[in-house]
């Protein structure tokens, strides 16, 4: 072979490895791209659209609540922590939206934390809510709570409309407690 067939060849490009590569490197990028708009941290629930699994628990000051009772009421049951930073940031917001759903009951369940440490904290911090000792953790196991805070909003037939994991922001807040609610505020 000349040299200038052997040039020729060494600058010609492969035109079914650039078309497979070209093909390899679409099918990554729509890949990548289907997961764009989607949170990450967003943890699907099973329990979404399946009635809230009950429990009864007692409050800190020693009062039994069963969640069977409180059908034909919006419930929203926030698991957090003191250990909890980002539980700690949305306690604000949660006691705001308590008193301006005053139809809705707010309960917080302690998750892996020592009543008296939850005491000391809500004295000084406050709370428009009662917040329920789960001992042994069943509750969050029956849950599925994977960490806190995750927080369910609960409709009045006590199906579980949403379940939201890490804090909560105001209009998602807002959002849930409307579908709870049937108001659009």
């Amino acid at each position: 072979m000349s040299p200038c067939v052997q040039r020729r060849r060494r600058g010609r490009v492969n035109l079914g490895v650039l078309l497979g590569g070209l093909g390899i490197v679409a099918v990554l990028l729509a890949v990548l791209a289907s997961g764009f708009g989607n949170d990450p941290r967003a943890v699907p629930s099973v329990l979404d659209s399946q009635p809230a699994p009950t429990f009864v628990l007692t409050d800190l000051d020693g009062q039994t609540w069963d969640l069977a009772r409180l059908r034909g009421k919006p419930v929203v049951i926030n698991f957090w922590s003191t250990w909890c930073g980002p539980c700690k940031a949305e306690h604000p917001l949660l006691q705001q939206a308590a008193r301006r759903f005053p139809d809705v009951q707010f309960l917080g369940v302690i998750y892996a934390d020592e009543p008296e440490a939850c005491r000391r904290y809500l004295a000084q911090a406050g709370t428009t809510y009662d917040h329920l000792i789960d001992p042994d953790g069943r509750i969050a196991i029956e849950y599925g709570v994977a960490g806190v805070p995750e927080t369910f909003f609960v409709d009045r037939q006590g199906v579980i409309v949403h379940k939201h994991t890490g804090p909560l922001s105001s209009q998602a807040a807002l959002d849930w407690l409307g579908a709870i609610t049937g108001s659009s505020e």
